[in-house]
């Protein structure tokens, strides 16, 4: 009996045993959905946050204020320092002379209450003042109406432009807001542009609730002088990036009176870091997805080896005959590891597509993006081959090892 014939017998006794063997199946295909569906999952959500974090490109770096109260590993609370004000943020802008193009920037609220006519948002709009290089380097883009003039920059004036989630909250479908009056703060502002949805983690991105408002303006309402400036600076080579940021740290120093010896009084970052700790949580969400299709699957594994041990004693006149006829171990200990691991692509096949659809679902209802993990599919298969392998080898083995005479006397 050569490997072909092996084979064909091996699927004509799965046949035989359709009821078994779909059961058998559905055992392998629970872990292999399992473990196909959570790392599908993961990589959606991951997918769609990376799109949305797509702006914080490797060729920008952010001068942030250096938050006071933290305590550093030995338990002592760190130096407080000054946030970055506004003449600082403005004369850095101003001063850089590395090839490049920055942004000054700052948090008005982020639980500000918009009005227009009878109508009231929740309060969880954010406000930022930004000044004509925002919109750009934020990768931000206006989906209709227009940026900010350098004349409403420069006098601050009292125009907006909205996002997506404040545009739904107080106007009608067939409502325009471009040039209609909207209060906040206790001033009218113009609707100069609507921003383009981004969407996101979680369905909602806190750009879609966002309103934008000319720096100047923010200054104003800045009655207890508590805003932090922001700064982000966008490089024109991505591979000048560190040198950028060590000429931008000593001119920041130069700026905030930081003397020599001591720490810096404020934070310079890579904007890429955010999205590089996302990868970090990504990474430990994927390996824990995996650790638990593991587990599943070893539940799998001992089923499988049970089902095959049972299908060993049901069958052992059977192999007795196939040995009188000539079958050598080998041969028998092939057959039903044939068995076992087509047994395990079947279910591995049906658990990955299954694996793609609830993976997917669950991606989406997270407000993820629709991904067909191949690396992971081919994964599993692998797995399947595998766990087909070892479950099915104890009772290969044991048929195998059967004496032809007991086995032709079995009852």
């Amino acid at each position: 009996m050569n490997l072909r014939q092996n084979i064909s017998e091996g699927i004509s006794s799965i046949k035989a045993n359709i009821l078994r063997t779909v059961l058998t199946g559905l055992i392998i295909a629970i872990g292999i959905t399992s473990l196909v569906g959570m790392l599908t999952a993961v990589d959606g959500i991951k997918s769609e946050i990376d799109a949305s974090l797509s702006n914080l490109g490797a060729n920008s770096f952010d001068i942030n204020s250096r938050f006071s109260g933290r305590r550093n590993q030995n338990g002592r609370k760190e130096k407080s320092y000054e946030p970055i004000r506004f003449t600082e943020a403005n004369r850095f802008k101003e001063t850089f002379e590395f090839p490049s193009t920055t942004t000054v920037y700052t948090r008005v609220s982020g639980i500000a209450e918009i009005k227009y006519g009878s109508k009231t948002t929740n309060p969880n709009i954010s406000v930022t003042g930004g000044d004509e290089n925002y919109i750009a380097i934020k990768g931000i883009n206006i989906e209709r109406g227009r940026n900010f003039s350098s004349l409403e920059i420069q006098y601050g004036n009292y125009v907006c432009i909205l996002g997506t989630e404040v545009v739904k909250a107080l106007f009608e479908a067939n409502e325009d807001p471009l040039n209609q009056q909207v209060k906040f703060y206790g001033n009218n502002y113009r609707v100069i542009g609507i921003l383009e949805e981004k969407g996101g983690f979680g369905g909602d991105t806190e750009e879609d609730r966002n309103i934008i408002i000319p720096l100047q303006n923010a200054k104003r309402l800045d009655r207890r002088g508590s805003m932090r400036f922001n700064i982000t600076t966008m490089i024109q080579n991505p591979e000048d990036i560190e040198y950028a940021m060590g000429e931008a740290t000593g001119l920041m120093r130069q700026i905030r009176g930081d003397r020599i010896g001591e720490e810096d009084s404020f934070e310079v970052e890579r904007s890429d870091s955010v999205t590089e700790a996302l990868d970090n949580i990504t990474n430990g969400m994927r390996m824990a997805g995996f650790g638990i299709g593991a587990v599943t699957l070893l539940g799998a594994a001992i089923g499988l080896m049970n089902i095959m041990m049972v299908s060993v004693t049901e069958r052992t006149r059977e192999i007795g005959i196939r040995k009188a006829l000539g079958a050598t171990p080998k041969r028998i200990l092939q057959q039903f590891l044939i068995e076992s691991v087509v047994i395990c692509q079947m279910g591995g096949i049906a658990g990955a597509v299954l694996g793609i659809i609830v993976g997917n679902i669950l991606a989406k209802l997270l407000g993820g993006a629709f991904i067909i993990p191949w690396l992971w599919i081919t994964v599993g298969l692998i797995i399947c081959v595998v766990v087909g392998v070892i479950s099915g080898y104890i009772p290969a083995k044991r048929a195998a090892a059967m004496d032809p005479i007991e086995s032709l006397r079995f009852e």
